[in-house]
This record gives structure tokens, C-alpha cells and sequence, in this order.
């Protein structure tokens, strides 16, 4: 009986140490999330920064940051294109898609696949 005593104290303290290093693996990524969100507020107010600047300076932009806004500005346009493409899009007619329907030569079901959907016969050509 010493053999199953000392099997079950390995056991446990193999699971004590899973668990240690799950508890250990799950504070971590607590952790990594609670980073990320962090670095996504501060991405986002330097955006807010940059929207005002370049809204308050809208004339007096600097050089060093003049092309930045242009694209910037060139990217809206293509936004703006292509917003009014999608629209464009959605007020045209759908084309329907022609399905070559056969008939099983054994059953006689009709069905658009190769093989037949009731007795599992190839449909032919």
C-alpha cells in the first residue's frame, strides 16, 4: 500500500504544481489584456490629438507633418468613393444563378448535384 500512498502524493503534488503554473499562466494574461487596452486608450487619444491639431491648424499645418494629413485626407476620398460605389451596388438587381437541375435515371428525382439526394446514384452528365 506504500506503492498506491506514495503514487497519490506525486499525483498531488503534480496537480498543485498545474495548478500553480495555470494560476501563474492566467495573471499573465490578465495582464497582456490589461496592457492592450491600455495601449489602445493611448492610441486612441493620440488620434483625438491629431484630429484637433489638424482641425484647429487647418491652414498653418507644418511641413514635417503636412504629407501625414494628406494622406490622411487622400484616404477619406477613397473612403468616400467607395461608400458611394457600395451604395451604387445596392440599388442594382442581383443576377440570379441558373442551376442545370437533372433527373436520377434510377428514382427519378430531380436534383442540381452528381450524385442523386434519394438513392445516392450518380446523376449522369
Amino acid at each position: 500500500m506504500a506503492f498506491f500512498d506514495e503514487l497519490t502524493k506525486k499525483a498531488r503534488d503534480v496537480a498543485a504544481v498545474a495548478a500553480d503554473k495555470a494560476k501563474d499562466a492566467a495573471e499573465l494574461t490578465k495582464l497582456s489584456v490589461a496592457i492592450a487596452g491600455e495601449q489602445r486608450e493611448i492610441d486612441k487619444n493620440y488620434r483625438i490629438i491629431g484630429e484637433w491639431f489638424v482641425n484647429e491648424y487647418e491652414g498653418e499645418i507644418p511641413d514635417a507633418v503636412r504629407d501625414m494629413v494628406e494622406a490622411v485626407n487622400a484616404s477619406k476620398a477613397k473612403i468616400a468613393e467607395m461608400e458611394a460605389a457600395k451604395e451604387a451596388t445596392k440599388d442594382e438587381p442581383v443576377a440570379e444563378v441558373v442551376t442545370a437541375e437533372k433527373t436520377c435515371p434510377i428514382c427519378g428525382a430531380k436534383a442540381d448535384s452528381k450524385f442523386c439526394p434519394q438513392c445516392g446514384a450518380p446523376m449522369g452528365e
